[in-house]
């Protein structure tokens, strides 16, 4: 009896795995990743920019591989300059989320620069923010949810990224924040 229970098991096993089905779900879910990030953009009301030339003796993008890595950046104004201060004095926790996002444009603009596409990006892998802010400020973390909600409104689970979020007494130009990342890209 215990033979045909197991006999009765592995055919039921084999019987379920349908490999026209499984490659199916796989081509579906393949489908659902491919995200045509303009048409996002777009409708995040979201306008990349031309990145302005490092201001010093390095590049704003350097990819190894199918890394992408950036250089910090900080949150550009799309009426100009710098969005400056220090989080819980000059600036709200809102004010400095509306920073990070700020930011996030500036960073997009680089990377699409670098690899021409942004829809090559396979993940957003590493991310460091740095927020100036007041000793007495605690939430770093909460600027920086602005920045990862918006990677993971543009490019959906491939925005989802390892964080650090620190907070900083200074940072040059008196930027509100400064952010680096590290991207994968197709090949």
């Amino acid at each position: 009896m215990k033979k045909y229970s197991l006999l009765f098991l592995i055919s039921a096993a084999l019987l379920s795995c349908n490999p026209k089905q499984e490659d199916a779900a796989k081509q579906e879910t393949a489908a659902a990743d491919t995200v045509n990030i303009e048409a996002r953009l777009k409708e995040l009301n979201i306008e990349l920019t031309t990145p302005k030339p490092p201001t010093a003796n390095f590049v704003k993008t350097v990819r190894v591989g199918n890394l992408v890595y950036t250089s910090g950046h900080g949150p550009d104004r799309a009426e100009g300059g710098p969005l400056t201060g220090r989080v819980g004095d000059d600036l709200t926790l809102e004010q400095g989320q509306e920073a990070a996002r700020l930011t996030g444009i500036s960073l997009l603009s680089s990377l699409k620069a670098e690899i021409g596409d942004l829809s090559k990006v396979k993940r957003v892998v590493k991310v460091l923010g740095m927020v100036q802010s007041t000793p007495e400020f605690k939430d770093q973390p909460k600027v920086m949810n602005a920045f990862s909600d918006m990677m993971v409104a543009i490019f959906g689970d491939k925005g989802k990224h390892a964080r650090s979020a620190v907070g900083m007494n200074a940072l040059p130009g008196n930027i509100a924040i400064e952010i680096e990342m590290i991207v994968e890209v197709e090949d």
